[in-house]
């Protein structure tokens, strides 16, 4: 058998200079055009001219003395927080110090309590009724966006997970249309503000992204007014009505009208356009290599059979799994974990500045060579049996690390399970154009331009 050598698509790193040039030339702000080749080998170092002073950390030693950061100097990046500040208020997912830990310590029991379990029902009604609408597509055999496809079925699990209503809801259309747009324009970076502009300057939004906002943020208004409206005796148990019941420890303050609104968002925005990312990159490199698609697929026979993907067996399904994690690897949703320093301070051999840039990049620590052997190449075998123990402690981290780690890991990696099994049983999927395929870093790591696919019943 000959070796594995298979690269899904990348954006081949240049020099500095022929980064910036390229990312110019396009005028898209893709942060990983800008990405040169010295990037994915050194420990920590600068990237490139900036006004403010951008340094990119891969040591694990380094970052996660910021990630994890008890004295607050490394909180998240104003870049960052300007671009979701419209959307996501002062939220957990932009929240810094005292604020974001008391808001964690509201949210945590929301997701402790409401287990996996529990939500799984959702999860299968939303991945039953896909089914249904494949079935209809592989009838027609029209072309269709791959993209929006992820995008729709796990933004219908969030609907029904965190809501208990399907996307099919007028009002939850309304959120999953303006949340389109808002990705599409408020997650590009300029590149003369990232390179001229003072730290803690004002991040302007386009009048698009802002309108978006406005009306993501009053659908998500009338779905809380609904729930507030009625008994509390007689709230579904959902996420929202977790969260709504949430209280400050200290306090036992629950959370404003306005502060449900921003964190259900988050749920929201974090909930389905992360996993959606991550499935897109799965059902393409599964469609060009069937020596990955085939284990998969036997493993799901072997594990059900053909009857239905149950939760209690889902957790078997470990080549599955490192299928999923292996493709988080190499296109981690998050492509960015950008900090800022508040004070001057010291990382290594470094000297910090108050406000330089630290950027803390999942896409490059995935692929440094110090941390990954072949990092470029595609191996699921990484996350199965003795492959599993010889990462590099700190070197993957999809879903952050620290005390801010993602609260829904779990439920990302059960859902993408369920869908990767059912879908994968049913149907081939056929990718139109794959030569064209290239990734870009969005507010996730998407396909630069969308991917045409066609979908046929399995024989």
């Amino acid at each position: 058998m000959l070796e594995n050598r298979y690269e899904p698509p990348r954006t081949p790193p240049l020099s500095p200079l022929g980064g910036l040039l390229r990312t110019l030339w396009r005028g898209d702000g893709d942060l990983l055009s800008l990405m040169p080749a010295t990037a994915y080998r050194v420990p920590i170092g600068p990237l490139g001219y900036s006004r403010r002073s951008i340094l990119i950390l891969n040591d694990p030693a380094l970052f996660r003395s910021v990630l994890t950061d008890p004295l607050d100097v490394y909180p998240k990046n104003d870049l960052m927080t300007g671009a979701l500040e419209p959307l996501v208020g002062d939220s957990l997912f932009v929240s810094s110090g005292p604020l974001w830990r008391r808001q964690r310590a509201m949210i945590d029991p929301a997701f402790s309590q409401l287990r996996v379990t529990q939500a799984f029902g959702g999860m299968q009604a939303a991945v039953a009724a896909y089914v249904e609408k494949l079935a209809r597509q592989a009838e027609t055999g029209a072309p269709f966006s791959l993209d929006f496809a992820m995008s729709e079925l796990t933004a219908d699990v969030i609907c029904r997970t965190i809501f208990s209503t399907s996307l099919a809801s007028e009002t939850a259309q309304k959120v999953f249309s303006a949340f389109a747009i808002f990705e599409r324009s408020a997650a590009h970076i300029e590149l003369p503000r990232l390179i001229f502009s003072k730290a803690f300057s004002a991040i302007p939004q386009h009048d698009a992204v802002l309108n978006a906002c406005e009306e993501i943020r009053d659908a998500l208004g009338t779905l809380v007014d609904a729930r507030l409206a009625l008994p509390e005796a007689q709230w579904p148990d959902d996420i929202a009505s977790a969260v709504m019941r949430g209280e400050d420890p200290d306090s036992g303050v629950r959370f404003t009208r306005k502060e449900l609104i921003d964190q259900l968002g988050v749920f929201f925005l974090a909930g389905h356009e992360t996993t959606a990312s991550a499935l897109i990159w799965v059902f393409f490199i599964l469609s060009q290599r069937p020596e990955f698609l085939r284990p998969l697929r036997e493993e799901v026979t072997r594990t059900y059979g053909a009857g239905p993907i149950t939760f209690h067996k889902l957790r078997s399904l470990s080549y599955t799994r490192a299928v999923f994690r292996e493709a988080m690897r190499l296109y981690p949703p998050i492509t960015f974990i950008p900090r800022v320093a508040t004070e001057p301070t010291r990382l290594g051999a470094y000297r910090i500045k108050r406000g330089a840039m630290l950027m803390i990049s999942p896409w490059v620590i995935h692929r440094h060579e110090a941390h990954w052997p072949k990092p470029h190449v595609f191996e699921p075998e990484r996350f199965t049996g003795d492959g599993e123990k010889s990462h590099r402690p700190g070197t993957y981290l999809p879903f952050g690390l620290g005390p801010r780690v993602c609260v829904g890991a779990d439920f990302a990696t059960i859902e993408a399970s369920l869908i990767m099994a059912e879908l994968l049983r049913g149907f081939d999927f056929e990718m139109l154009e794959p030569e064209s395929v290239r990734p870009m870093a969005r507010l996730t790591t998407r396909p630069r331009e969308e991917i045409r696919a066609r979908v046929h019943r399995r024989r």
